[in-house]
């Protein structure tokens, strides 16, 4: 296929481990770019010499100025343009919002491709609920900075989901122990490598295991959802129906709803009937 692509901006997702977890129309995307907005044009390269593609590339990282992404902009009009990071989605604790947003602002096209993502790929690893969860990103390296955030999703009734770095494990894993209660919780890391892992335990068991053996290699933590203090209320039970009902089908809504609240399918089904009437 040698058409020549859209103009506009392509947010193309790579693989985070496995090469071969690269997608069709994401690798036919790559080759029929006029350019490719890298991360790190090194690591780019591999991917482009695997998929049998030469384009040109241009560093594109958190460090850009605005003037170069202005001038990436003003090309959009007549160019099509990818943008990738160095593995996963883009934009997701990765470079790219404020290149979309202006593209946007400026009127032109932007496309996404959909693929791998380490946060998306260590929660269905992790063996913990998956009907609500919250994506956090890195939390802060300082103490005090990195208690602060832990205690702002303390209280949110969903799992977690946390990127960390080997030598900060240990102490993020405690952190999250003292400020959190001793949770349940998965390290993953090395996805879809050779030596992919998933090790699961309590907060201050993993912190434990850790705090002389940092791992190696790109690190998701997943942490389970806060204990609920008591039984759901009948009123608690009707309002996550009636905001479930009006987003997924009736079995769908009683499922999510008895996963979140902690009670029995059978009784959040027969509850979900009632307020259909």
């Amino acid at each position: 296929m040698n058409e020549r692509l859209a103009p506009g901006l392509h947010i193309v997702a790579t693989p985070i481990g496995n090469l071969g977890d690269l997608t069709p129309r994401a690798a036919e995307t790559m080759r029929r770019a006029d350019l490719i907005l890298a991360e790190d044009t090194r690591i780019t390269a591999t991917l482009l010499r695997h998929i049998g593609a030469k384009v040109p590339m241009l560093r594109y990282d958190d460090h850009s100025s605005e003037k170069e992404r202005e001038r990436i902009v003003a090309r959009l009009g007549a160019e099509a343009i990818a943008l990738v990071s160095d593995a996963g989605t883009p934009l997701i604790s990765d470079p790219g919002y404020k290149l979309v947003r202006a593209a946007r602002a400026a009127g032109h096209l932007v496309h996404t491709l959909p693929g791998p993502s380490a946060a998306i790929a260590a929660l269905t690893l992790a063996v913990l609920p998956t009907v609500r969860f919250l994506f956090a990103g890195f939390l802060p390296a300082k103490a005090k900075a990195r208690a602060d955030a832990i205690d702002e999703i303390a209280a949110i009734a969903a799992t977690l989901i946390l990127y960390e770095t080997g030598p900060r494990l240990a102490a993020m894993l405690s952190a999250l122990a003292h400020r959190l209660g001793d949770r349940e919780a998965a390290v993953v890391r090395e996805i879809s490598k050779i030596h992919e892992e998933c090790v699961t335990g309590t907060l201050s068991d993993l912190a434990e295991r850790y705090a002389d053996a940092p791992p190696k290699g790109e690190i998701v933590v997943v942490v389970g959802p806060t204990a609920r203090p008591s039984a759901a209320t009948e009123e608690e039970i009707d309002s996550a129906l009636s905001d479930a009902l009006t987003r997924v089908t009736l079995s769908r809504a009683a499922a999510e709803v008895a996963e979140m609240l902690g009670i029995p399918r059978k009784r959040a089904y027969a509850r979900a009937l009632e307020l259909c009437k």
